[in-house]
């Protein structure tokens, strides 16, 4: 029996800036960013969208472009690292939402659930959803990935910023593509990148010691949210090289074969925090699963780290970087990280691009290598279905994206800092965040939403 992905939808900020703009503000050099990253744009959240929003739009654009029947959804499992709430799932809200605009009590029944390990959090609601369907074939699954990759301004990681999310149906006999049950993992606790609860003493904010009620806090600490995380890039980047790497060959070890795996992959789908992340990380493999085992030695050695480095500009490699991962970078060159909804935007992007060329790639095998800080890889693999250009081609991924509106770095910079009264772009055929309550004490702090026609 087959199980995998029968459609697809996403909703993507619709402002962004460009990144020329950003690297002549911060002074770094274009090329920099374009050439060495691959970053190209940088979407952003407007005033009136948050992880809900987005989460919300992906979703009705599914049910709607194909007629999904909400009577057969049994579960909707979001992967998120971007909660708006310590308690209540995004996934709760998804469904008001959804009954709101397709009837009370039309979903009562569905399971939902949010999944939280940073960027591949979404992998992990889709492998559940899998599980579910296989062994509950009548029924079929929704994921949502929803994020908002935000970094603090003038730190490393500010250039790879994004938002938005995807929702795909997880359904037997799919359209677009069939995984296989080899899924293979490689975990590790660690602090690479991650969002701590912070605090700051009373006494810093209200200038006494006394500890007095605060806004109704009584304790003489101060608890902090931000969505801008804690991070060591260069750890970070060891710390995906080391579980990517282990779970390939994790994988290899459970398809029971010594040939180089990644050659029987038409394409590479992995986690973009930049367009050009894949191919950085991707080479050290390439060289340890070759036929001629091209790297051996000590990997914390200088001569191993020369080594790779040289791989890593050779004229094969570079051909192996174009023909299985450029597709992937496509779109994340144009929109910025989404955290758990890279690794899905590599696969629409893939798609997008051979549809948009007119490649027919029915029955070709993808290769996906998932990462999520903290830290945890999985690699799978699924094949592409004899539909799939009919369940692409209602995306419209790349014309949808060239419509971007472009903003300058004022504005940028004021909406970052949440000084903004009005949305940069008036809603239109969207859900929008319409308030937060502030008054009536049992709900302080409940959002409510609403859909601008």
């Amino acid at each position: 029996m087959k199980v995998g992905i029968d459609s697809i939808a996403f909703d993507v900020a619709k402002i962004h800036l460009p990144i020329t703009t950003l690297a002549t503000a911060r002074n770094i050099e274009p090329e920099k960013l374009e050439k060495g990253l691959g970053l190209l744009k940088m979407t952003l959240a407007d005033c009136h969208q948050d992880p809900v929003v987005f989460g919300a739009n992906a979703l009705t654009k599914l049910i709607q472009d194909n007629n999904i029947d909400l009577n057969d959804i049994a579960r909707i499992y979001v992967g998120t690292e971007s909660s708006i709430d310590g308690s209540k799932p995004i996934s709760s809200f998804l469904i008001t939402l959804m009954e709101q605009k397709f009837g009370e009590d039309s979903l009562s029944e569905c399971d939902v659930v949010d999944f939280t390990f940073a960027c591949i959090g979404g992998v992990d609601a889709m492998q559940n959803c899998i599980d579910y369907v296989i062994l509950n074939p009548t029924k079929k699954a929704i994921v949502v990935t929803t994020d908002l990759a935000k970094y603090d301004l003038n730190s490393t990681g500010e250039y790879t910023q994004g938002a938005g999310a995807l929702a795909m149906l997880i359904a037997i006999n799919p359209k677009i593509i069939a995984f296989e049950n080899h899924w293979a993992t490689s975990t590790k606790g660690v602090f690479d990148f991650f969002k701590p609860s912070r605090t700051i003493s009373k006494k810093a904010i209200t200038g006494n010691d006394t500890n007095e009620p605060w806004f109704g806090n009584l304790e003489s600490e101060i608890e902090i949210h931000k969505e801008q995380p804690v991070f060591d890039g260069q750890y970070s980047n060891q710390c995906y090289m080391d579980r990517t790497r282990n779970a390939y060959f994790s994988f290899k070890k459970l398809k029971q074969t010594n040939q180089p795996i990644y050659n029987t992959w038409k394409s590479i789908v992995m986690h973009l925090p930049y367009a050009f992340q894949g191919r950085r990380m991707l080479s050290e493999i390439y060289a340890l699963d070759s036929e001629t085992k091209i790297i051996i030695g000590n990997e914390d050695s200088k001569e191993y780290q020369n080594k790779l480095k040289e791989i890593s500009k050779s004229d094969e490699y570079k051909n192996f970087v174009t023909e299985k991962l450029i597709p992937a970078e496509l779109a994340s060159s144009l929109i910025g990280n989404l955290y758990t909804g890279s690794i899905f935007m590599g696969l629409l992007s893939t798609l997008a691009h051979f549809h948009d060329n007119e490649k027919e790639i029915s029955g070709a095998k993808f290769g996906f290598l998932a990462y999520g800080s903290g830290s945890k890889s999985k690699v799978f693999e699924g094949t592409i279905q004899d539909d799939w250009k009919e369940a692409v081609s209602k995306c419209n991924l790349f014309e949808i994206l060239k419509n971007s509106f472009e903003i300058d770095f004022e504005t940028y910079e004021k909406l970052h800092k949440k000084e903004l009264d009005n949305s940069v772009l008036a809603p239109k055929n969207e859900w929008v965040l319409d308030r937060t309550e502030t008054i009536i004490s049992t709900l302080l702090g409940a959002r409510y939403y609403k859909w601008i026609d």
